[in-house]
């Protein structure tokens, strides 16, 4: 008989399908999954104690509008579809939040052009009530900021991502799923006899085995790992490549008596030659002020303090060339970014029962509920449900 978060899985280790890992994109899938396929029986294996805690739980809580990305782009759809779908549950849920906006701001002539040309992209992307403003618009505004020109974004906001995590995994529970915490896969392989407890042989071929020799048996699995997304993947016989490079994201913190200062978010002009979005002022919903991020190379996956150290995840990044960023960053084998979505299944029989999400196309916490729908029909095609 063993027990896992609090579930014994003496009767309730077979399951149709399992999906890896707890954050934002995973609980969103198997919340979609389950409202899709109620009859379903669906596990979320999470190897923290608790849900959401790092990606999830390690970011700016912006909603980003989808200006950003190239028109046409999944990441551009599914930003501006995720975005709209984020104020829609959060009002459904009395989840709070700020639609507190935000300017992209240009503090030179050199960046007027950038920005202008960034407006015309965010009208192409179908971004809300987006607006090219002067200086004394600029003031009314943030009274605080100073620049020549810059985009009016009313349709950003702020959220806790965890908070909105969570309530994705209290729905997918009160629909009939269930989620083991504690359960840190090591192992994902097809199954040699058929479990004593089932009568139905080989129904559950897959045996999912976690580092403290516990076992799930199941039909079919979706891995949504995140940081350790390619780790995962190889255990199904799939390519290293694209790896995860992690890189740590500092912010500065205004002091309390000068949050006056900011009011929404505060943007520079992007860069075209960096991938990320430039040093930022970021309110939060603790009514905190945020500065940055900068981007330095974490030495570890979850390596969120500055000494964090892990020599295989040292390893990892020295074997691969690519750009600083602000987040776990999938890379191909070239060192080029990967902007879209990677799944993959593995090679021999298990390919055929496995869905590995191996890159989900950020900003993924605004686009989580748009995200979770396409892997679900993505889940649908390849496994029939």
């Amino acid at each position: 008989r063993l027990e896992c978060g609090g579930i014994s899985l003496a009767h309730s280790n077979l399951k149709l399908l399992v999906i890896v890992g707890g954050g934002i994109v995973g609980l969103a899938s198997a919340r979609a999954l389950i409202l899709r396929h109620p009859a379903l029986s669906i596990s979320v294996l999470e190897k923290e104690k608790d849900l959401a805690i790092h990606q999830t739980g390690h970011n700016s809580g912006v909603i980003h509008s989808g200006i950003y990305y190239k028109p046409e782009s999944l990441k551009a759809k599914l930003c501006v579809q995720g975005a709209a779908l984020i104020y829609e549950y959060c009002n459904q849920k009395g989840i709070s939040y700020k639609q507190c906006g935000k300017l992209i701001v240009a503090v030179d002539q050199e960046e007027i052009p950038r920005l202008q040309a960034l407006y015309e992209r965010g009208l192409q992307n179908g971004v809300q009530g987006l607006k090219l403003i002067q200086q004394e618009d600029i003031k009314k505004k943030e009274p605080y900021c100073r620049g020549l020109m810059a985009i009016d974004c009313p349709y950003t906001g702020i959220v806790d991502y965890r908070q909105v995590a969570l309530s994705f995994a209290q729905d997918f529970q009160e629909a009939g799923g269930s989620v083991l915490t504690r359960f840190e896969v090591k192992d994902i392989e097809m199954a040699k006899e058929s479990p004593s407890s089932s009568k139905d042989g080989m129904k559950y071929p897959i045996v999912i085995k976690n580092t403290k020799g516990e076992e799930i048996r199941c039909q079919y699995v979706v891995t949504c790992a995140g940081l350790y997304s390619d780790r995962i993947s190889e255990l199904s016989g799939c390519s290293p490549d694209p790896q995860i490079v992690p890189f740590r994201g500092d912010y500065l913190l205004l002091k309390p008596e000068k949050c006056y200062l900011v009011k929404g978010n505060i943007y520079p002009v992007p860069d075209s030659r960096f991938p990320f979005l430039g040093v930022h002022f970021t309110p939060r919903m603790d009514g905190n002020i945020w500065l940055g991020p900068n981007a330095v190379l974490a030495f570890k996956r979850e390596g969120y303090r500055p000494f964090d150290f892990n020599a295989r995840d040292v390893m990892d990044i020295i074997i691969n060339r690519g750009p600083a960023g602000v987040r776990a960053q999938a890379l191909d084998r070239d060192g080029n970014l990967v902007e879209d979505f990677v799944f993959d299944g593995g090679v021999g029989d298990i390919r055929n029962r496995i869905l590995h999400v191996r890159n989900a196309p950020s900003p993924a916490a605004t686009s989580s509920i748009a995200i979770s729908e396409m892997i679900v029909d993505e889940v649908q095609q390849r496994f029939e449900l």
